[in-house]
C-alpha cells in the first residue's frame, strides 16, 4: 500500500526546541524521555501538517520558543501516496501561521488534501464524561480526515452564526436582518451534519469489519433539542421559528453546534460515560484505529497518528495489541512515553527517539 509519512522534520524555535532535526522512515516512532523534556512539542509540530490549530489548539504566538519570541518554523518532507512534498510552516512575530507546499504559498486546506493526521492525547481521556463541545470537536476531527471541505463548511457556519448571535444579543427583531444569515447557516449546517453522519458510517463499518483487541463502540449523533432538519428549507424554517426563543437566550439554539456524540460499549451495552477509565481509553483507541483503517481504504494510505502518552490506562496486553495493530496497518504512529520500556513490545519495528531535555534528542 502507498504510504503517508514524514521522512524528515525540522523544528526551529518551536516551543522548547531551538533547533531539532529528525530523519525518519515509515515505521512507528517511539519518543521517550522525562516529563517536560519536549516530547509532546514534537507531536504538536507534526499535528500542524494538517488543517486546524493542532493538538493543543494554541495560537501561533504561543508556539514560539520563550524567551526568544523570534517566531518559529517547521519544515518536513511529506510522502503522500506516490508523491513527495516539501512543506514549510512558520509564524513571524506572533502572526497567523503560513504554509508553503513545494515552494508555493498554500492554505491550511491544501494540507488537508495531501495529508491526514489523527491524534489521541491525554486531555481526551475524559471525552465521554465532560461536555459535548469536546465530543463534537473529536467527531469533527475525524470527519475532516474523510472530507477536508468539512473545515470550510464549519468556518462558514460559525461566521454566519456569530453574526446572527450578535443580532440576537442586540435584540434586533426585524426578520429581514436574519434571512441571508439563516440561508448561509442552513446550507453550511446541513453539510456539516451530512459530513458527520458519513464519518460515523465509515467508523461503524471499519469497526465491524476488523478483528481487534479493542472494544467496538456503537455511536450515535444526538441533538440537544429535537432532530436535525433534513433539508435546507426545513433548516431555514426551524431557525425562523426559533427566533423568539433565541432572542430570549441571546444565542442560536438550533443547529449542528448543538449536536452531541453518544457512545456505547457495544459488547456490554454500557454507555461510554459509565465505563471504567481503562474501558473509556480502550474505546477511544478503538475509534482512532477504526478511523485509520477507514482512511487507508478511502484515502489510499493510513493516516499519520499522534498518540501522546498512549500507554496510560492500557495494560501490557492491550499495549502489545495496539502496537501489533499499528504495524499491521502500516501507519507512521508518533508515540510518547516516559520510559523506553513502554515500547519494548515494538522492538525493531519502531524508530526510538530519546528526548532528555531542552534541545536534546
Amino acid at each position: 500500500m502507498p504510504g503517508l509519512y514524514l521522512s524528515a522534520l525540522t523544528l526551529s524555535y518551536f516551543r522548547s526546541h531551538k533547533s531539532a532535526t529528525l530523519t525518519l522512515d515509515q515505521r512507528p516512532i517511539a519518543i521517550h524521555g522525562p516529563n517536560g523534556a519536549g516530547k509532546t512539542n514534537i507531536l504538536e509540530a507534526v499535528s500542524l501538517f494538517s488543517p486546524g490549530r493542532g493538538i493543543r489548539r494554541a495560537s501561533a504566538q504561543d508556539m514560539a520558543r520563550h524567551p526568544d519570541d523570534l517566531g518559529w518554523k517547521l519544515t518536513g518532507i511529506l510522502h503522500s501516496l506516490h508523491q513527495v512534498h516539501e512543506i514549510e510552516i512558520w509564524s513571524e512575530n506572533g502572526s497567523a501561521r503560513q504554509v508553503r507546499i513545494d515552494g508555493k504559498a498554500a492554505s491550511q486546506m491544501a494540507l488537508g488534501r495531501i495529508a491526514r493526521v489523527l491524534w489521541l492525547i491525554p486531555s481526551m481521556d475524559r471525552l465521554w464524561i465532560e461536555g459535548a463541545e469536546g465530543r463534537r470537536r473529536f467527531l469533527d476531527r475525524m470527519t475532516l480526515s474523510f472530507d477536508p471541505s468539512h473545515a470550510e463548511a464549519s468556518l462558514a457556519y460559525e461566521k454566519a452564526m456569530r453574526e446572527r448571535n450578535r443580532l440576537l444579543k442586540d435584540q434586533v427583531r426585524d426578520g429581514h436582518w436574519y434571512v441571508a444569515l439563516e440561508r448561509q447557516m442552513a446550507e453550511a449546517g446541513l453539510a456539516i451534519h451530512r459530513n458527520r453522519m458519513f464519518a460515523l458510517e465509515q467508523l461503524q463499518t471499519a469497526q465491524a469489519q476488523a478483528e481487534t483487541s479493542f472494544p467496538a463502540a456503537d455511536l450515535e449523533l444526538t441533538m440537544s433539542e429535537g432532530e436535525m432538519p433534513e433539508t435546507e428549507s426545513d433548516f431555514r424554517e426551524a431557525l425562523s421559528e426559533s427566533r423568539f426563543r433565541d432572542l430570549a437566550a441571546g444565542r442560536t439554539l438550533v443547529g449542528p453546534h448543538r449536536a452531541d456524540l453518544y457512545g456505547v460499549y457495544a459488547a456490554k451495552g454500557v454507555p461510554a460515560r459509565d465505563c471504567s477509565t481503562g474501558e473509556q481509553k480502550a474505546l477511544l483507541v478503538s475509534l482512532i484505529l477504526a478511523n485509520a483503517r477507514a482512511l487507508a481504504r478511502d484515502f489510499g494510505a493510513p493516516p499519520i497518528l499522534l498518540l501522546d502518552e498512549v500507554a496510560a490506562h492500557l495494560d501490557a496486553n492491550r499495549r502489545a495489541a495496539l502496537y501489533d495493530e499499528l504495524c499491521a496497518l502500516g501507519a507512521q504512529a508518533w508515540m510518547t512515553g516516559t520510559g523506553e520500556e513502554l515500547f519494548s513490545e515494538l522492538s525493531e519495528r519502531a524508530q526510538p527517539i530519546e528526548v532528555t531535555g531542552e534541545d536534546s534528542m
